[in-house]
């Protein structure tokens, strides 16, 4: 919004927000920057960007508009669709006759405003809100959606047609494709992997039980229950899902794996669809991987400091083994598919073989393992050093052939990035010297391990709280705490004389949707270079503590600390630290 700067600096010394020796400052930079004074505040913190919309929506006389404490109509809401009003921040309010008012953080966004009245029909009045409230505005067309598909839902799941023969006995193939293609039954499946993914779900669990089918939905980590269906349900919603997978319909016996993909107006997902007989029928689980998820950076998934300059050092190697361990589920992929991300430039040929594919990923070669045929982990990373690549990604080192071969590619002048099933970044190390690879070789080729766990994210609603010493320490080690200390120091986050009773931490507040105070999920990791004292400990058999209590020492944050550090910042809290590390 272009406001006249004698008419914003008049207004701003007005209001009292800044004072008048900062204002002459803003004034003097901005013309030398040739920037607006109102920027020049904002960037140096003097004035936050929603006061600045507000004096100048004064200003020119625009109407401003508050929604934090406004529950929206979802017919008013809906007219504009959600994508475009998170895109461009604008949204619906209030409708008369032939008007539509809509609340936007820049009014002058023209193509914006003409794409809903082109939409709508109506002549569109645009008024300037904050930030705060078109979060508050978001979040409403999710808690709309969720309740329009549970309706959605109860009502076709009234409508199901059981499909037997005379005498009651299992229904044949040709029935179950019958099934499977009942509006009734396409509707409730295509419903639920749409509220699966506006919900933020990764997994959809389906579970037939005795007098019913639960349907729970894993997000930021956690199972919850989504929703529960009639029983006779559970028939067509398998044959329907194993219709898209591409699955065998008849087959009720054995365990079957499938993929599909779906799209909708936010996201493409792929999801991953995995069947298993249990006493009631078939229990379906998908692992839904979005497609679009790209551009994640280090820094975003949580890594900072020295534990990212670490992982950096290592990425400018030509040789070498990058490793990223921990658990099922906790990221390791993720972390993976970034780092070869950063990798991706146009003068190396990077080759993958995984099992499965989780995200596609442009200019990279990536190959699909297939047991059933003998295409193994092994036999696809012999073909691909065939293939001319600079940078190799093995899904994960399951055994000792796995291990040796991707070693041995390490020694002939590639890079390797690999992920390995231990418990902390110091336990990849045995794990390999137990498959069989020669101490010497491991400390030749490893450059850096990184162990990691997920915590969920707190959102803006929380509580700040004090931790005293004796509190600490029932927590976790005082040498914990010092060494997050000395971290947040290095870092120049702190003062260098803060002691660590003054570092605030925070509780999750419940938010006006009555949200748990969790949103999202960030890793808490540790990362182990390779120093020579460590090839040292390798080489002489060094056990795991032995080797951490040296990377400790050379300035490593345990996954634990990193916890710590990202507590005392507000990004997590202690209690999902202590749930993470010791899951």
């Amino acid at each position: 919004m272009h406001v006249a700067e004698t008419d914003l600096k008049t207004f701003i010394l007005d209001s009292g927000l800044v004072s008048r020796k900062d204002v002459e400052s803003a004034e003097t930079k901005a013309k030398e920057g040739k920037q607006s004074m109102g920027d020049v505040l904002v960037s140096e913190g003097l004035l936050s960007s929603d006061a600045l919309r507000r004096i100048q929506a004064y200003v020119l006389g625009i109407p401003f508009v508050n929604l934090k404490d406004s529950k929206l109509p979802i017919e008013i809401l809906s007219l504009i669709p959600e994508p475009i009003a998170r895109t461009h921040n604008i949204i619906a309010f209030k409708k008369t006759e032939n008007n539509l008012e809509v609340a936007m953080l820049d009014t002058e966004d023209l193509a914006a405003i003409d794409s809903v009245r082109k939409k709508t029909g109506f002549t569109i009045q645009a008024r300037l809100t904050d930030e705060d409230s078109i979060k508050h505005a978001l979040m409403q067309y999710q808690k709309s959606l969720k309740e329009e598909f549970g309706d959605l839902i109860t009502k076709e799941a009234g409508n199901i047609k059981l499909v037997k023969d005379t005498n009651g006995e299992e229904v044949s193939g040709d029935d179950l494709k019958k099934m499977a293609e009942d509006l009734p039954i396409v509707r409730i499946v295509d419903t639920l992997l749409r509220h699966a993914i506006i919900q933020g779900a990764s997994d959809v669990h389906i579970e037939p039980m005795e007098e019913q089918v639960l349907v729970r939905y894993r997000i930021d980590g956690i199972l919850h229950d989504a929703m529960t269906l009639p029983k006779e349900a559970a028939p067509g919603i398998t044959a329907r899902l194993k219709v898209l997978s591409n699955l065998k319909l008849d087959e009720k016996r054995l365990p079957q794996d499938g993929r599909f993909k779906m799209e909708t107006e936010v996201d493409k997902v792929s999801f991953r669809v995995s069947l298993l007989p249990t006493y009631y029928g078939e229990k379906v689980v998908m692992r839904l991987l979005r497609e679009t998820g790209e551009g994640f950076t280090l820094e975003g998934l949580g890594f900072h400091g020295s534990s990212l300059e670490r992982i950096h050092e290592a990425m400018k190697q030509t040789t070498g083994i990058i490793l990223i361990s921990g658990p099922t589920g906790s990221g390791k992929t993720t972390t993976l598919y970034t780092v070869l991300d950063i990798l991706n430039t146009p003068d190396v040929n990077i080759s993958t073989v995984e099992d499965p594919i989780e995200y596609q990923m442009k200019r990279v070669n990536q190959t699909q393992v297939n047991p059933a045929i003998g295409f193994t982990f092994a036999n696809g990373l012999r073909a691909l050093l065939r293939q001319d690549p600079n940078i190799i990604m093995v899904g994960e080192i399951r055994d000792a052939e796995t291990a040796s071969l991707a070693i041995n590619a390490a020694l002939t002048g590639h890079l390797v990035l690999s992920t390995i099933h231990t418990n902390s970044a110091a336990g990849a190390i045995p794990r390999l010297v137990d498959m069989g690879i020669e101490p010497f070789l491991l400390v030749s080729t490893l450059r850096v391990v990184v162990g990691q766990r997920l915590t969920r994210r707190l959102t803006d609603s929380k509580e700040q709280y004090a931790l005293d010493k004796y509190s600490r320490a029932k927590l976790f080690h005082e040498e914990s705490y010092e060494a997050v200390l000395r971290e947040l120091k290095a870092e120049k986050l702190v003062k260098p004389e803060t002691k660590m009773d003054e570092l605030p931490f925070y509780h999750p507040a419940a938010g006006p949707q009555g949200e748990d105070g969790y949103h999202g999920r960030i890793g808490i990791h540790e990362v182990l270079s390779v120093s020579s004292a460590i090839k040292e400990l390798i080489l002489h058999g060094g056990i795991i503590d032995d080797i951490e209590k040296q990377a400790r020492s050379e300035g490593m944050l345990t996954m634990l600390e990193d916890g710590i550090y990202k507590a005392t910042r507000g990004v997590t809290s202690l209690e999902e630290v202590l749930r993470a590390v010791k899951e």
